[in-house]
């Protein structure tokens, strides 16, 4: 197996452990809490699911042409009426089958930025796992980052997440508490309280 394509399998693996650990934090989601706020300042829980589907969907996007043409999933639309939850782990499950049908380790442009599909499936997993985070604290659970994932997810945010990228994308980095885990510092890099 050459270097691209064992960089694309563990892109994708990585992809799939944030996808798993996100569907935790969708399973107790109802209804009656989409109105709570999160740790994503002035975001309702329900404006986080949205803007999840978005994030979905450009995944989606960026893997299609990187996938074997009898493989591409049909496109889901828009959200629908519902339980935004039940249709973000639909959207969820999409995203895994399509980048587990990725085959070619090529180049994406994403905002005029090309990056690798390992690059892309890697970013994309810091963002599912932290929102999988932000979505179980507005529903008032404690459900950890798995220790492992967050210390992986901690070293490639360093990498993708600039102070470029503050205020705009992300809120200022927090200092994380003394002796703080791999996912206190994951939190607090990316502008959220770990407490």
């Amino acid at each position: 197996m050459n270097e691209r394509v064992r960089a694309l399998t563990a892109g994708v693996a990585l992809l799939e452990r944030a996808i798993d650990y996100t569907l935790g934090s969708l399973r107790i989601v109802s209804p009656h809490v989409l109105c709570r706020p999160t740790p994503c300042s002035r975001w309702s829980l329900q404006a986080l699911l949205d803007h999840m589907h978005d994030s979905f969907e450009a995944l989606n996007e960026a893997a299609l042409g990187h996938i074997a043409p009898a493989r591409r999933p049909v496109p889901v639309g828009g959200p629908a009426p519902g339980n935004p939850a039940l249709l973000l782990r639909d959207g969820a499950s999409e995203v895994l089958g399509t980048w587990t049908g990725t085959i070619e380790a090529g180049m994406i442009s994403v905002g005029n930025v090309p990056m690798t599909t390992p690059m892309v499936a890697a970013a994309g997993a810091i963002e599912i796992t932290v929102h999988g985070w932000d979505i179980a604290r507005a529903c008032g659970e404690h459900r950890p980052i798995p220790h492992a994932l967050a210390e992986e997810l901690l070293d490639l945010a360093h990498l993708f997440v600039t102070d470029e990228d503050r205020p705009f994308r992300f809120a200022a980095r927090l200092r994380p508490p003394p002796l703080a885990t791999a996912q206190e510092h994951l939190l607090a890099y990316l502008g959220r309280n770990p407490n």
